[in-house]
């Protein structure tokens, strides 16, 4: 799978203030728990990916780096994962699969990152309320109509929306993501943001640079 910008984002945006382990869901290629490893210095960081290929990409791409020592990846479902751990996460992220009873390619791997079958969004839900710890963040990535059902969803649970944010390519077109994030306990009002990639000339805009610059190879 390639670099996508969702996972620069969430991984720039997902914070908690002094998480001592963090759990990335769905690693994918585990661009999204290098980023965090490297914003905390002191945090364990474990991943569940279920894509045997995209878990051996991403093993290597943690072996390869300076936080290895920190990083543990495991292949298996967020499904099994959640029911067979005592861990609890201060900070989980993840930028999940969404498609539903879309037309798929002949790609295996990119179905699984790209369509929702194997990880609907109650399941989704369901394993982050097991591992999230009392005062942990959850942060999440989706197209606006699917975080919209998403939201839907925790209005039933022990989950409550924190922080809103709404991605748009440019200034003239209409959002196409939204980053949000969800902990325990009393909604205390939602704190909402956007942020727009590129400006009028279609350059990133300075906003998205901010964000990204400390993982920039060439900064």
């Amino acid at each position: 799978m390639k670099l996508s910008t969702d996972a620069v984002l969430l991984g720039a945006l997902a914070h908690q203030p002094s998480p001592e382990k963090i759990l990335d869901v769905g690693m994918g290629t585990g661009v999204i728990g290098l980023m965090l490893a490297q914003r905390y210095p002191t945090s364990v960081v474990h991943g569940v990916e279920i894509e045997r290929e995209a878990f051996y990409q991403a093993s290597e791409n943690i072996q390869g780096s300076p936080w290895r020592e920190r990083m543990v990846i495991f292949n298996a479902s967020l499904q099994d994962y959640s029911r067979n751990t005592l861990q609890k996460y201060d900070l989980i992220v993840s930028n999940p699969p969404y498609f539903s009873n879309h037309l798929k390619s002949e790609n295996s791997g990119r179905n699984f990152a790209m369509h929702d079958e194997k990880l609907s969004q109650k399941d989704l839900l369901e394993g982050i309320k097991q591992l999230l710890s009392k005062d942990g963040l959850f942060w999440l990535i989706l197209p606006v109509r699917e975080m919209k059902r998403f939201r839907e969803l925790t209005r039933h649970s022990s989950l409550c929306l924190s922080r809103r944010y709404l991605i748009r390519d440019s200034p003239q077109s209409d959002p196409h993501r939204e980053i949000c994030s969800f902990g325990k306990g009393l909604e205390t009002g939602v704190i909402l943001g956007e942020i727009t990639l590129k400006d009028n000339s279609g350059q990133y805009s300075q906003i998205y640079g901010e964000l990204v610059k400390d993982f920039l190879l060439n900064h």
